[in-house]
């Protein structure tokens, strides 16, 4: 069992891990996802501590490893740690590699590491590549090669960063399929990883990530299918996101628009769901909010999916209850209709903004 308790790590110009408190179970597949810079790769490097924490404790199985008295090469004989980078010694065969840290470390005969080292490759799909060396392989095969060398240690958790980020698309398939077969060993893994499908169908807990700490801890059912914490709906779904509010009726109509010009041509947006979104923030929020309300207080969220390609507008505003897809002026309900898959008005008296109108905008 993995142990954590109020983690946190400052560099120079950064601070990637704020607090991060967490025990993580025997067995237990976990995959870590957020954005870029979030402390993931972080995370990694302090629990085997190849980064000392600023603050907070570390203990795997009962041995503290943040203690300054701790035997950390002991500790690390049962922990692997698998890099973006293969870190393989290049004047070395592959099977050398492998036998290398058995024999020096934990004492191993050289036909005992050989024969394990070899059974490892079989494991991996590799052991036609024995006698290669690291030059003559790919990186899909150097990966591979570098989880047998891990697995020659036969460590009870293993960490992997990111372990396909830095292969061709068409290399990452048979480095996954290893990970797969190793999550069925009862083995404790940790995986950093951008390849959102590959985190749910191995883990059965999700980490995500964001802002020096674990914003949400669950089941991969939980964090992709009903996400707690709104910047996981963001990251899961792929949103990119304007938020724009407007509080009086002199606002500023050619800056709001041009606002969401910049937005729909950053992010890439359709011209045609651009040019609909466009039309949906004229006629609701320009045309009809702000003349019917008296003192408007409207903010609006624009979200643009790059998982499925559907843009959504959320027009939140003030007053007492009124639904204005009901009670709209008819030609703007019209234009509005034309151009949504699915508009729908809801009232919360104890919001902020107690009346809500969200319209998905119809791709064609």
């Amino acid at each position: 069992m993995i142990r954590i308790e109020h983690l946190k790590k400052v560099y120079q110009n950064a601070t990637p891990l704020k607090d991060v408190t967490v025990d993580i179970n025997d067995g237990d597949v976990i995959a870590v996802i957020g954005p870029s810079g979030t402390g993931k790769s972080t995370l990694l490097r302090c629990i085997n501590m190849l980064e000392k924490p600023t603050e907070g404790h570390i203990w795997i199985d009962g041995t503290e490893v943040t203690d300054p008295a701790c035997d950390l090469d002991k500790v690390r004989q049962k922990m692997g740690m698998v890099f973006q980078s293969f870190n393989l010694f290049s004047h070395l065969s592959v099977i050398e590699n492998i036998m290398l840290a058995p024999v020096d470390l934990l004492g191993k005969s050289r036909q005992e590491a050989y024969d394990e080292g070899m059974r490892l490759l079989q494991m991996v799909g590799l052991a036609d590549k024995e006698l290669n060396y690291p030059d003559e392989l790919s990186g899909g095969q150097k990966q591979r090669i570098a989880i047998a060398r891990t697995l020659a240690m036969d460590p009870g958790v293993i960490l992997f960063d990111e372990p396909t980020s830095a292969l061709d698309p068409t290399m990452v398939g048979e480095v996954q399929a290893v990970i797969r077969e190793l999550a069925k060993t009862g083995k404790t893994l940790i995986i950093v990883t951008h390849e959102m499908r590959f985190a749910r169908d191995i883990s059965n807990r999700v980490f995500f990530m964001d802002e020096g700490g674990i914003c949400e801890d669950g089941s991969p059912e939980q964090i992709f299918d009903n996400p707690q914490n709104e910047k996981t709906r963001r990251f899961i779904h792929r949103l990119k996101v304007l938020e724009l509010s407007i509080g009086n009726k002199k606002y500023d109509f050619p800056g709001a628009t041009g606002e969401i010009d910049r937005y729909c041509s950053k992010n890439h947006i359709p011209w045609k769901t651009a040019s609909r979104i466009h039309l949906a923030f004229e006629e609701l929020v320009h045309i009809q909010l702000i003349r019917v309300l008296k003192d408007p207080q409207i903010h609006t969220v624009i979200e643009f999916s790059e998982a499925d390609m559907e843009a959504v507008m959320t027009v939140s505003y003030n007053g007492p209850q009124f639904d204005i897809t009901a009670k709209g002026e008819v030609l703007s309900m019209r234009v509005l209709k034309s151009i949504e898959s699915n508009m729908a008005y809801t009232w919360n008296k104890d919001a902020e903004y107690p009346n809500q109108v969200q319209i998905h905008i119809r791709e064609e």
